[in-house]
């Protein structure tokens, strides 16, 4: 009786703690939404102006969830098939994915099982929150983190089955209709600059980005941005654990 009493105790713990994470991490993804409402119904009418029915983007949406490689991979169905092109295709467009994983390994570390997922769902939207947000106090960082994925994947989803059903409709020029992303990570990277003690961090991430642009041009410079940045905090995380060693090695014993 005292165990399953317990049980009980310890799944409504675990629910609260869900609740309270769903809550704290719903807000956030708030500008992700409309962005992506509007995205994914753009990629779903597009997909169903190719000749495709709704359940491509649906099934494209929950497996690939990847914007701008969904959107490449509906002529890449429409030509020969071609699985190395495909595969090098992918590899450029979503190789920054590579440089966001390692900078989440420790914020990753201790959320068990649903680390899977957190890997399988980072997208530039989901990273950019997840790595700057302040988790509240009594929030496990897990959840927040896992809740902030889920609700953005599922505006993804959803926007691109609607886009597919409502595709027979639903007729407008789509042009700079993209601009809404850019929209939304200026407002990311305001809130950001706001809630930063000191800016170094933005600064760099501008500086990086104005630099490769005028050495890389604007459709290769994301990758060696990122890998600046990468650097750079790698080298700074270094000399500040340096340092942390010598002032323990300082104090007497």
């Amino acid at each position: 009786m005292i165990k399953h009493h317990r049980i009980e105790v310890s799944e409504m713990t675990q629910k609260t703690k869900q609740k309270a994470a769903f809550y704290a991490a719903f807000p956030h993804t708030i500008p992700i939404f409309t962005g992506f409402l509007f995205l994914g119904l753009a990629y779903g009418i597009y997909m169903h102006a190719s000749g495709f029915s709704f359940v491509y983007p649906l099934l494209m949406s929950l497996t690939i969830y990847g914007g701008s490689l969904e959107f490449i991979a509906v002529s890449l169905l429409l030509h020969t098939f071609a699985p190395l092109q495909t595969f090098i295709i992918a590899l450029m467009l979503q190789a920054r994915h590579l440089f966001y994983g390692i900078a989440m390994l420790e914020k990753f570390r201790g959320t068990g099982w649903k680390k899977f997922y957190l890997i399988f769902g980072m997208c530039d939207e989901s990273f950019s929150i997840n790595y700057s947000a302040e988790v509240p106090e009594g929030i496990d960082r897990g959840w927040f983190m896992f809740f902030v994925t889920l609700l953005n994947q599922i505006y993804w989803v959803s926007g691109a089955a609607l886009g597919g059903l409502l595709g027979p409709w639903i007729h407008f020029d789509l042009e700079g209709l993209d601009f809404v992303m850019t929209a939304m990570f200026v407002v990311i990277f305001l809130d950001h600059w706001l809630k930063e003690i000191n800016h170094w961090g933005s600064l760099l991430g501008l500086g990086a980005a104005f630099v490769c642009l005028m050495i890389f041009g604007p459709d290769s410079f994301m990758i060696p941005t990122m890998l600046v940045v990468f650097l750079f905090v790698t080298g700074l995380r270094k000399t500040k654990q340096g340092q942390h060693i010598e002032q323990q090695e300082d104090l007497p014993s």
